[in-house]
C-alpha cells in the first residue's frame, strides 16, 4: 500500500495542510491502491479564509464585468478540458452511474457560462424618477465575502452553484466543501486558481464531521461575512439560518423535498411510469428532486402500478447509497411501511455483495399512518398512493411542509396548467420528470424546502445589494 496522499485547503491562494495528523481525516478507499485524507479546517484556519477574501475582495469587486466574465468563461472551459478526470472523481466518491457524473459536468458547465452571459446585465441598475431637479441613481454592488456550503450528492454541480453567482457579481468565496466528496470539491476551488482567478478571490475548506459546528460559527460571525448559501437537508438548514439570523447574515436555502407526482386519470401511464422510475432511482434516489410519491387517482392506479412494477423488474441499475446510516434510515422507513400494510417490491441488485447496497424499492399501498409518506427517503424508494381524485391528491400534499419540486401527468395540459396553480412547490413539472433543472431556471422551495433562488439571473440577483445615490442639482 501506498502512503496516502493529503487534499489541503486552498487559503489565500495556497495549499494549506498541518505538518502533524491533527484534523486529517481518511477518504473510503474506492478501489487501487492509492489512498487518501483530506484535511480538516481548524478555527485558525476558517480566520485565515476570511481574512484572505477579505483582503482579496476590495479589487475583485472592481474588476469589471466584462473581465469576470472572461474568467468564468475560462473555468468552463478548462472543466472541459478536464472532463475526464472529473468524471471519475464523482464516480469514484459518490458511486454514482456514469450517467449522473456526465450530468454534473455538462451542467456545472452550463451554470458558469449561464453566469458569465449574465454579468453585464445583472450589475445594471435603474434611474427611477424622484421629486424636484434631481436623479435618484439605483445602482447594484456586491455584499463581500460569501460563505457557499455545497453537498456531496451532485459534487460539481452544487459546488460550483455554491460560489459561481457570487464571484460573477464580485463577491469574494469561501467555498465548504463536502467531507463525502473532498476530492471533487477541492477539483473545483483548483480550477478557479489555474484559471487565473487572485489569490484569495476562491478560498477552500473542509472539516470533519465533529467540526461543524466550530468551523461554521467561526466564519458566519466573522463580520466581513455578509451572506451564507447552503444546500443540503433541512435539518442542518435550520441551524444554518438559526446562527446566522443571530449573526444579522442573510442565507440561502436549498433543503431537502418530498417531491410527489400526481397522475390523473387521463394520462399516458407508459410515460409516467417510466418518468417515476427514472426520478425515483437517478443517483439512487440520491437527488434533492428525486420522487417519493406517487398519488395516482383510482381508475388508473392498478394499470399504472403494473407498468411500474414491470419497469422496476427490469431495473439493472446497480443501486449504492452513500454511507450506512442512509442505509439504516432506509430499511428502518421500508420496514416501518411494510409492518403498517404496505407491500414491498424490489429489484435485483448486482452490488448485494456492498454493505451499502440498497435494492430499487417500491412501496405498494402506501399511506400517510407510515413514517415514509413525511420523512424524504433520499435513496432508491418511492412510494405509490391511490386517490380518489387529483384534488385529493392536492389536498394531501399541500399538508406536507415541504415544497420543492413536484409532477403532473394529464394529456389535458390546461388541466394539469390549473392544477399547477394551487400546488406549493418551487417547480413544477407537467407530463416530465420531478427531476429537472436548467441553468435558465430559477430553482429552490417553499416552507421546510428553504427559501431564495439559485440559478440564472435569480441566483445572481442572490449576491447583490442595492445602493441609492441621489444627485441633486
Amino acid at each position: 500500500m501506498t502512503d496516502s496522499i493529503t487534499i489541503p485547503l486552498i487559503i489565500g491562494g495556497r495549499d494549506i495542510t498541518l505538518p502533524s495528523d491533527d484534523r486529517k481525516y481518511p477518504i473510503p478507499p474506492h478501489g487501487g491502491t492509492q489512498r487518501y485524507t483530506f484535511q480538516g479546517a481548524t478555527s485558525a484556519f476558517a480566520i485565515e479564509a476570511v481574512d484572505a477574501a477579505a483582503a482579496a475582495f476590495p479589487s475583485w469587486s472592481q474588476t469589471t464585468p466584462a473581465k469576470r466574465r472572461e474568467m468564468l468563461i475560462d473555468v468552463a472551459r478548462l472543466l472541459r478540458n478536464k472532463s475526464d478526470e472529473a468524471l471519475a472523481l464523482v464516480q469514484e466518491e459518490i458511486h454514482c452511474s456514469q450517467l449522473w457524473a456526465e450530468i454534473n459536468v455538462e451542467d456545472a458547465v452550463g451554470l458558469i457560462e449561464e453566469a458569465a452571459a449574465l454579468v453585464t446585465d445583472a450589475m445594471a441598475g435603474t434611474i427611477p424618477a424622484t421629486r424636484g431637479n434631481s436623479y435618484g441613481l439605483v445602482t447594484k454592488e456586491p455584499l463581500g465575502v460569501i460563505l457557499g456550503i455545497a453537498p456531496w450528492n451532485a459534487p460539481l454541480i452544487l459546488g460550483f452553484r455554491a460560489v459561481v453567482p457570487a464571484l460573477a457579481t464580485g463577491n469574494a468565496v469561501i467555498l465548504k466543501g463536502s467531507e463525502l466528496s473532498p476530492r471533487t470539491h477541492h477539483f473545483i476551488a483548483s480550477l478557479f486558481r489555474e484559471a487565473g482567478f487572485p489569490p484569495g478571490v476562491v478560498n477552500f475548506v473542509l472539516h470533519g464531521p465533529d467540526d461543524a459546528a466550530e468551523i461554521y460559527d467561526t466564519i458566519i460571525n466573522r463580520p466581513e461575512v455578509r451572506k451564507c448559501n447552503f444546500t443540503g437537508s433541512t435539518a442542518v438548514g435550520r441551524i444554518i439560518a438559526s446562527k446566522a439570523a443571530l449573526a444579522l447574515k442573510p442565507v440561502l436555502l436549498e433543503l431537502g423535498g418530498k417531491n410527489f407526482s400526481i397522475i390523473m386519470d387521463d394520462a399516458d401511464l407508459d410515460s409516467a411510469a417510466s418518468h417515476v422510475v427514472e426520478a425515483a432511482f437517478l443517483n439512487n434516489g440520491q437527488i434533492c428532486m428525486s420522487t417519493d410519491i406517487v398519488y395516482v387517482v383510482k381508475p388508473a392506479a392498478e394499470l399504472l402500478v403494473s407498468k411500474i412494477l414491470g419497469l422496476l423488474k427490469s431495473e439493472d441499475r446497480p443501486h449504492k447509497v452513500i454511507s450506512a446510516a442512509s442505509k439504516l434510515r432506509l430499511t428502518r422507513l421500508v420496514d416501518d411501511a411494510r409492518s403498517k400494510g404496505a407491500v414491498i417490491h424490489q429489484a435485483g441488485n448486482t452490488l448485494s455483495s456492498d454493505v451499502l447496497s440498497y435494492p430499487a424499492t417500491v412501496i405498494e399501498n402506501l399511506d400517510d399512518s407510515m413514517d415514509f409518506y413525511h420523512v424524504e427517503a433520499f435513496g432508491p424508494v418511492v412510494g405509490v398512493m391511490v386517490v380518489e381524485s387529483e384534488h385529493e391528491a392536492l389536498r394531501m400534499a399541500r399538508e406536507s411542509p415541504y415544497g420543492l419540486s413536484a409532477a403532473i401527468f394529464s394529456q389535458d395540459h390546461f388541466r394539469a396548467l390549473g392544477l399547477s396553480r394551487e400546488i406549493r412547490a418551487g417547480a413544477v413539472h407537467i407530463n416530465s420528470s420531478t427531476i429537472h433543472d436548467e441553468p435558465t431556471l430559477p430553482h429552490g422551495g417553499v416552507g421546510n424546502s428553504g427559501w431564495g433562488r439559485f440559478g440564472s439571473r435569480w441566483g445572481l440577483d442572490e449576491f447583490l445589494q442595492t445602493k441609492v445615490v441621489v444627485l441633486n442639482k
